[in-house]
């Protein structure tokens, strides 16, 4: 009688047990799951202007500083190209502009311009608050219609072939480096990246789930 309570018990341990490494293994899915869908959500990408991986129209600008400013095309000291679309009056433009300096520092080989367009004296002034002079200023309209930018901040990532390899609405530092992110990961944006992750699980998920039916009816 003893020895088939210790059995009954033993056996109940280990079902506790199984039961236990299920919920764990189950808890880290979930866990992995909702990682991927907090991850800080990089620069909006709006389908508009030159699409990521193709050419983008070269520029021969001249900045507010009169200093000449060429906008896509062959680096000859390949190099990025970071392009920030902006305006003086837009407050989120304000609050990323001083972040410009680390994020260069932080990815090589970047050159930045600050394009917009409008009167020239207002953002002379605008400029010289900003404090970032070693940046070219460029006014031209001309430039903002070719990427057909219709909200601010946005940005343009180049590359040193003159290839757009990322851009979209940028509104946080990190936004402008999931920019830089999605360039190395070879994607448009990261949202195509956790997209492209979640579909690769869920069709993962369903051909288990055709395996183990096969399974069932062998």
């Amino acid at each position: 009688m003893m020895q088939t309570t210790l059995m009954i018990s033993a056996a109940l341990s280990w079902a506790a047990l199984l039961a236990l490494g299920a919920i764990c293994l189950a808890l880290v899915r979930q866990v992995g799951i909702l990682y991927e869908r907090m991850m800080p959500a990089g620069a909006l990408m709006i389908d508009k202007g030159p699409a990521v991986g193709t050419i983008a129209p070269t520029f021969e600008l001249m900045d507010i500083a009169e200093r000449p400013v060429k906008v896509g095309g062959l680096s000859a000291k390949k190099r990025n190209t970071l392009v920030f679309f902006l305006s003086p009056t837009c407050p989120v433009c304000k609050k990323l502009l001083p972040l410009l300096p680390s994020i260069q520092a932080r990815e090589n080989a970047t050159d930045i311009v600050l394009a917009s367009d409008g009167d020239i004296t207002e953002h002379a002034a605008f400029y010289r608050k900003t404090g970032l002079s070693k940046y070219p200023y460029v006014l031209s309209q001309e430039l903002g219609l070719a990427y057909q930018i219709g909200k601010l901040p946005y940005a343009v990532l180049l590359d040193d072939e003159g290839k757009v390899r990322a851009k979209g609405l940028v509104n946080t530092r990190e936004h402008l480096e999931s920019l830089f992110e999605a360039k190395e990961r070879g994607v448009a944006s990261l949202q195509e990246f956790v997209h492209g992750k979640h579909d690769h699980h869920e069709h993962h998920d369903h051909h288990e789930g055709h395996e183990t039916h096969a399974g069932q009816h062998a």
